[in-house]
């Protein structure tokens, strides 16, 4: 209810007013049934607006840091990660990355919406950057479509690194809905992962028209940490 009251009463419509999304592909989002909204990520905003362009209500897996900040701005993050339909995730590796797979699999066992970032963190420059196989592996396990959206123009509004976002427009644009179930029962298999994961990722470019980078989005966030010490 505190999510629909945030959506469609609150947040929704001052946030629709004053940054003015376009959206094209709607049509493409079902009307029920589990589905997974694989995306590019731009910037801290993406999980704000792709939630408030669909009509259901989509979950996306977001770190825990968010959720567990001390004081009053601490439980203001938290608060609002709550109302637009974040769910807290351990990202340290090894059983949390099991545990986080087992969160998104729930979700679509509800017959929800599952929002993903295949490149597992931000883009540091706006470019689309290598898939890790996570995506490819809830897609079989949960035997369900993947919805690619490409979010336009997002670090543009909210760059990294900064509090509040600037007034301007940002596009969404939504795929065809993939269907993967000719790979059903060999989600244990890495080459398929890999290939699974992959075609999302041409189908990201294919909409967004970034450019793409076969590297992971953190080593390159690492190699520029390290030379900046």
């Amino acid at each position: 209810m505190f999510y629909w009251l945030m959506k469609h009463l609150v947040a929704g419509p001052l946030l629709k007013g004053i940054f003015r999304p376009w959206v094209i592909g709607l049509e493409n989002v079902p009307a029920d049934g589990a589905v997974i909204l694989a995306s590019n990520h731009l910037s801290f905003i993406d999980s704000i607006f792709l939630p408030l362009v669909v009509d259901r209500h989509v979950s996306f897996l977001a770190k825990s840091d968010y959720f567990t900040r001390k004081g009053f701005k601490g439980w203001m993050t938290k608060t609002f990660m709550t109302a637009t339909g974040q769910i807290p995730i351990d990202r340290s590796g090894g059983k949390a990355s099991e545990d986080s797979l087992n969160t998104g699999l729930a979700v679509l066992a509800r017959g929800e919406i599952l929002g993903i970032y295949p490149e597992g963190t931000r883009s540091p420059d706006g470019k689309l950057y290598r898939g890790r196989t996570g995506v490819a592996r809830m897609i079989l396990e949960g035997d369900v479509p993947v919805v690619p959206v490409a979010m336009v123009d997002t670090e543009k509004i909210m760059p990294i690194g900064t509090r509040l976002p600037k007034i301007g427009r940002i596009g969404i644009v939504i795929g065809p809905a993939i269907d993967f179930s000719r790979f059903e029962g060999m989600e244990g298999d890495r080459f398929i992962l890999r290939s699974v994961t992959d075609e999302i990722m041409y189908a990201l470019h294919a909409l967004g028209e970034q450019e793409y980078v076969d590297m992971y989005a953190s080593s390159v966030k690492e190699k520029r940490a390290a030379l900046s010490r």
